[in-house]
């Protein structure tokens, strides 16, 4: 069988690369390049697509079809979910497949009561902590298409006690786990993907179609996404197009790849294959020189078996390190105002984008933030965590301030925060929220709750100017049904939930009724969950009144992430290692390159040990590193780049990434240095010593 593979190299831009080449092929017929259907990694990929082909054509023009595979191992955390959806692969991939996939939030919930049937009296946030992990758990097994069967036999007599307990435990997801699917006639979102994805490789295996497909940027980092990739790569119109597959790499080289080498995913793909790399041509078919980055990229990488090579770096030439800038910062937020500084610069061209890539939430925040001082909106491929949006924290506020007996503090947040209205106007409830506080939340504090309150403001020195009692009288009914609630020593998770959205529909709303927590799209998001969370919660077993905060931050830390609609089209960008791979800015700033960060530290495995998780067939944390690699490699191949750390982060030391620690050692055995980077002098000379306070 004939397999059609070629590679884009990571010299040049991945996704407006496949445009050009897509509208070169399929051009030239308006509507020949709409039967062409296109899997892409991710969704971000996907979107970049759409958005480069009428771009690079001139006008509007039919679309492919395109779907994101959803074959990242970590896009979820990427890029907020979404991998369940039907609509990602259409309907070839999932005609088979009858059953529905169950949602996230639902599983953690039921996986959390069957945590607390196991450990009962376990707190709320340790339920819902290790409900998550078996869940992480759950996926890498779909994933890596593990049988919990390999579980029973996995802890030999000579292991310790508490590895049998664990064991004892995981019959969690090994029996009725399983056994709840089935009643409710659901399966696990990663099973439902990995099943579309070999439903359509056997698909097209038996029914290859007439029309061109494409597989595009993918590694087949999961078996099924390489068992459909072999698909593709065998039909007749299909093809696989590989991302910054290195034709020049020494045969030495290629041979003693390991796990945590950028190039190991693209060799056990071609391996599956059966196509040598040497013989895998460029897309578009026409070569292109080398261009003097790749040598440097090629060394940086370079296996540990043959190092001994950097003995002559010779042909890494002075081209190599053109463009290449690096900022070593002392604390985070320098780090962050030099990124910034240097992306604001990129605008002053026109037509020129520049994005932040990194790992690093922190550093993303900040970055976003010091871009705001100039009014420069930037497109967060994160997005907003929905916890942290103003309808999230309102929502959490309001449960946290009755948690805690209304202590001053958290109800003083709750009353002030902007969405506090009590059926009023904003001034006039802010009024007397401050007039409560003057009167009796500065000083000693007050008695638990609201009687506590009461008794405070009866026992005042002075009198209040206006009636607080009769404000605090219905406050204190409108919130008393989510306080008794949280009280109970057992209720039923759907009471609390409904208790709360009263509470928070009434504290919200204006002098009209409408209900300000709902509000514009953040809030929407928010009303959605709470149906969802509603409707999860309807027929689980009562909890503890006060484990529903932990049940609420999980809901809404687990939720997809809020991303704000953009009036125009921005230039700025913080993207993710994982998507960005495939995009490519003007200027791409490499931030947050310290270990841990970037590759970011394994997750400990709660459960199986190393040696566990290879006896049963799941990835080890090398793989990830692998993966981490090949992002950064490729993105190393844009023209210009600024790689930034901070050698302190909260007053700890941090270690550099071992990449910069390899370039280093490149640069220095080839007598070449990067060129010294204005953007800390120019930081420093935005805010000097002494200035007036930002």
């Amino acid at each position: 069988m004939t397999v059609r593979v070629a590679a884009v190299p990571a010299s040049r831009p991945f996704v407006d690369t496949l445009a050009r080449g897509l509208l070169a092929e399929h051009g030239v017929d308006p509507a020949a390049l709409a039967r062409v259907r296109i899997f892409l990694p991710n969704q971000r990929a996907a979107r970049a697509l759409r958005e480069a082909l009428p771009r690079l054509r001139g006008g509007a023009m039919l679309l492919p079809d395109i779907r994101a595979l959803g074959d990242d191992p970590d896009e979820e955390e990427d890029l907020g979910g979404g991998l369940d959806e039907e609509e990602d692969l259409g309907p070839d991939g999932l005609d088979s497949l009858v059953q529905r996939a169950i949602r996230p939030l639902e599983r953690r919930l039921l996986l959390a009561e069957l945590v607390r049937a196991r450990q009962p009296g376990a707190p709320g946030a340790q339920a819902m902590a290790l409900a998550a992990e078996l869940a992480r758990l759950l996926d890498a097994m779909q994933i890596a298409r593990v049988d919990f069967a390999a579980l029973d036999d996995l802890v030999p007599d000579d292991l310790a006690e508490h590895w049998r307990k664990i064991l004892e435990f995981l019959d969690i997801i090994a029996e009725a786990w399983p056994k709840i699917l089935d009643e409710r006639d659901r399966i696990d979102p990663r099973d439902r993907r990995v099943r579309a994805l070999e439903a359509l490789a056997a698909k097209y295996r038996r029914e290859p179609p007439d029309s061109p497909v494409v597989a595009a940027g993918s590694t087949g980092s999961w078996p099924a996404a390489a068992d459909l990739l072999a698909a593709v790569a065998g039909l007749p119109r299909g093809l696989v197009l590989l991302p910054g597959l290195d034709r020049g790499i020494d045969d030495a080289s290629w041979e003693a790849l390991d796990e945590t080498h950028p190039q190991f995913g693209l060799k056990a793909l071609l391996g599956r294959l059966g196509v040598d790399r040497r013989r895998v041509p460029a897309w578009p078919e026409a070569e292109e020189e080398a261009p003097p980055r790749a040598a440097l990229v090629r060394e940086l990488m370079r296996p540990g078996a043959t190092v001994e090579k950097w003995r002559d770096l010779g042909h890494v030439g002075t081209d190599a390190v053109a463009g290449l800038e690096a900022a070593a910062c002392p604390d985070a937020r320098t780090e962050a105002e030099t990124a910034a500084l240097a992306m604001r610069r990129a605008l002053e061209q026109p037509g020129r984008t520049a994005a932040l890539v990194t790992a690093d939430r922190g550093l993303a925040r900040r970055v976003r933030a010091e871009l705001g001082r100039w009014g420069l909106e930037v497109d967060d491929s994160a997005g907003r965590p929905l916890a942290d949006t103003e309808p999230g924290v309102f929502l959490r506020l309001v449960v946290d301030a009755l948690a805690r007996d209304l202590a001053p503090v958290p109800l003083l947040a709750l009353l002030k925060h902007p969405l506090s209205r009590g059926g009023g106007a904003r001034a006039d409830f802010l009024r007397r929220a401050r007039q409560l506080e003057r009167a009796c939340l500065r000083g000693p504090r007050p008695a638990p709750g609201f009687a506590g309150l009461k008794a405070a403001l009866e026992g005042g020195r002075t009198p209040p100017a206006e009636d607080l009692a009769g404000w605090l009288e219905g406050l204190a009914a409108a919130a008393e049904p989510l306080a008794r609630a949280l009280a109970e020593p057992s209720v039923a998770l759907a009471d609390l939930v409904d208790a709360h959205r009263d509470f928070a529909e009434w504290l919200s709303a204006d002098d009209a009724g409408a209900a300000g927590v709902w509000a514009r799209a953040a809030g929407n998001a928010c009303r959605d969950l709470f149906d969802e969370f509603a409707a999860a919660a309807a027929g689980l077993r009562p909890i503890p009144g006060a484990d529903y905060a932990a049940v609420l931050d999980d809901a809404l830390k687990g939720a997809p992430p809020h991303r704000p609609v953009h009036d125009r089209p921005p230039r700025l960008f913080v993207w993710g290692p994982l998507e960005a791979r495939l995009l490519r800015a003007d200027l791409v700033v490499l931030g947050g390159l310290n270990e841990g960060s970037w590759p970011r530290e394994a997750a400990a495995d709660p459960w199986l040990g190393r040696h566990m998780r290879a006896r049963i067939g799941l990835e080890l944390p090398e793989r990830f590193v692998g993966l981490a690699a090949h992002d950064f490699a490729q993105l190393l191949h844009a023209p210009r780049v600024l790689l930034t750390r901070a050698a302190t982060a909260d007053g700890t030391p941090t270690v550099k990434a071992r990449w910069l620690t390899r370039l280093e050692a490149v640069l220095q055995g080839a007598g070449l240095a990067l060129d010294t980077s204005p953007w800390p002098a120019w930081r420093a000379a935005l805010d000097p010593a002494g200035g007036p306070p930002r």
